[in-house]
């Protein structure tokens, strides 16, 4: 899809500066000609620090980076964390890794994924200025007079990514030593993903006492995540001619059961280490059929289960299968001995695991109480899956906090005002630093 987008990041060289600037193919909104236009400058620590973030922003905002065409950005990023030069970076793929490290005491890891889900009408992007009509309502009201980026990636999570490349420019004295990542495929499924990648090829990369994952959160702190499990439902049939079907067994309306089973779940909430987590289970897709007069045999609802931390996979596929359920990633259909689906065949598609708050850290709680004097919040459950998890089963305590509303990631009007970014930016860089 990138080769059919007349975007494209490089890095240039200034003759004039000892700073590597980025630079970006950039297609003109009102004409659609391109031209090569430098969009990030050097961060001036004694400068305002809106104007570097708006840069940063604007120039990743600028990078198509659709789920597999992540590469051009991964290289604008690596290329650009290399020229500030206090820091070790490498690479996996399309996974860049930074790290200040100088025997500080605690470590801290800053993370945030590159890719975005794919465009819809929402790209290139472009700054709003106050009263502009594609400024949302809600947005305008608890943001008035303030500039605000629309489009693909703005909320989740090109923001919060802007955000992690100031600071790693601009703290030069942290009190902890810090680890950046920035990482590839976390819109898709889970064996794509770049974190995941990385830790399987080089977990000695990743250490740390406490991290960050700077998903959307409207800078307040969200602790743990839901986990996740995605399967097909699968009713068997026999195929006939429709003329007479008498002679097969129709999958399609054995499907109606599937759903009815569906539709009978009450959401539930559920309270762990004093956050409440909300589960859902429910269709997202459904197939069947091989021709307009053809008894069908086969009819799948594909179904996606969000459970809450006090589970593990294993104990959610068993609510849905049965314990003893054969169906496992890869290895095809297999009959549900249990749970919702008993009698129905399971074919498993994704699986990632849910994790705790993370509260009871005492770096938690230290950032935990600046958010709260600076926004007014208390830490809340995480409804989503996100990255969180993965730091949890290394038993490094995580939190997500980030930029831009979580409601607003993936719609078409996608947007975040530029006082998001300046509050990220000052919560963190406070705590990272005082």
């Amino acid at each position: 899809m990138a080769s059919s987008v007349p975007w494209r990041a490089v890095i240039g060289t200034a003759q004039s500066m000892s700073w590597a600037p980025l630079r970006v193919q950039r297609a003109d909104t009102m004409s659609g000609m391109t031209n090569a236009q430098q969009i990030i400058a050097p961060v001036d620590c004694d400068a305002a620090p809106e104007e570097s973030l708006s840069r940063i922003f604007e120039q990743i905002m600028g990078v198509y980076s659709v789920s597999d065409d992540e590469g051009p950005l991964s290289d604008a990023v690596e290329r650009f964390l290399r020229s500030l030069g206090h820091m070790r970076v490498r690479r996996h793929g399309d996974t860049v890794i930074a790290d200040d490290i100088a025997g500080r005491g605690q470590h801290v890891v800053l993370a945030g994924h590159l890719d975005t889900v794919p465009v819809a009408g929402n790209f290139p992007p472009r700054w709003l200025e106050p009263g502009d009509p594609l400024i949302r309502a809600d947005m305008a009201a608890q943001h008035p007079g303030e500039r605000v980026m629309w489009g693909r990636g703005a909320t989740d999570m090109k923001a919060s990514d802007a955000v992690l490349l100031y600071l790693a420019a601009a703290l030069r004295d942290p009190k902890y030593d810090l680890t950046y990542i920035f990482y590839d495929h976390e819109e898709v499924s889970a064996e794509k993903n770049g974190l995941r990648r990385l830790l399987d090829a080089h977990r000695d990369w990743v250490d740390g006492d406490f991290a960050i994952i700077a998903e959307p959160t409207s800078c307040g702190i969200e602790g743990g995540c839901n986990g996740t499990i995605r399967f097909d439902v699968v009713a068997h049939g026999v195929a006939a001619h429709s003329a007479r079907a008498w002679l097969g067994d129709n999958a399609i309306h054995k499907a109606a059961e599937i759903l009815r089973r569906l539709q009978a779940y009450e959401p539930q909430d559920v309270p762990v280490d004093g956050l409440t987590y909300r589960e859902g289970i429910n269709a997202t897709l459904i197939s069947g059929g091989t021709g307009t007069n053809v008894i069908p045999d086969e009819c799948r609802v594909h179904v996606n289960y969000r459970f809450a931390p006090d589970k593990t996979i294993a104990q959610a596929k068993a609510l849905v299968m049965g314990e003893d359920c054969a169906a496992k990633l890869g290895n095809g259909d297999h009959e549900a001995t249990g749970g919702m689906f008993a009698g129905f065949g399971i074919e498993m598609h994704d699986e990632s695991p849910s994790a705790r708050p993370g509260m009871e850290s005492p770096l938690a709680q230290s950032l935990a109480a600046l958010v709260k004097k600076r926004t007014g919040r208390d830490p809340q459950a995480k409804l989503g899956w996100t990255d969180v998890a993965r730091f949890t089963q290394l038993g490094i305590p995580a939190v997500n906090l980030g930029a831009g509303s979580a409601l607003l990631a993936h719609k078409r009007d996608e947007q975040v005002a530029l006082g998001d970014l300046t509050l990220l930016a000052g919560i963190l860089r406070e705590w990272l630093t005082l």
